[in-house]
């Protein structure tokens, strides 16, 4: 049992992540809100920083929303499995619906299918696909109406012995 809440532990890890592997992550500032093995709920803080020149948030940090909460998803039941398993993001698909004029939440809801997918991926030894779905809110705006919706192809690999 720790101290701290897996929210904020997922919350440091992703932003050590960023520090250390991908610096635009840690700029853009995503916090976890809610984490389970079968959902992930990332938010960005709408700044100065992240606006494009209409006052909205500039789309490369909705795309870095969508990749966050699709990829800490899937590490965390990834680091579960126990196995060395390589995750990469193969395609990228966005439709931008509305304008994210706040702090903006990326949901993924397909934890028990990544999980089925790790197993395929052990399973087999071969690199395996799955499109994930991510949808992005702004609660302080438009409630639970979706301004984005985001398909990333998830794509494993077990690299385990």
């Amino acid at each position: 049992m720790s101290i701290f809440p897996k929210e904020f532990k997922a919350t440091w890890f992703i932003r050590s992540f960023g520090l250390t592997k991908v610096p635009l992550i840690f700029y853009a500032r995503p916090s976890v809100v809610k984490i389970t093995s079968e959902s992930v709920v990332i938010k960005i803080p709408f700044r100065r920083r992240n606006k494009n020149h209409l006052n909205s948030m500039y789309f490369g940090t909705l795309t870095i929303g969508a990749d966050v909460a699709g990829g800490v998803l899937a590490m965390n039941l990834i680091r579960k499995s126990g196995r060395k398993i390589s995750l990469v993001f193969k395609d990228f698909k966005a439709d931008f619906l509305k304008r994210a004029e706040g702090d903006t939440y990326f949901a993924c809801n397909d934890g028990s299918e990544i999980k089925k997918l790790i197993e395929d991926a052990i399973k087999t030894g071969e690199r395996v696909n799955m499109p994930l779905k991510i949808t992005a809110t702004v609660p302080e705006i438009f409630g639970d109406e979706t301004v984005a919706e985001f398909i990333l192809t998830l794509s494993l690999k077990d690299k385990t012995g």
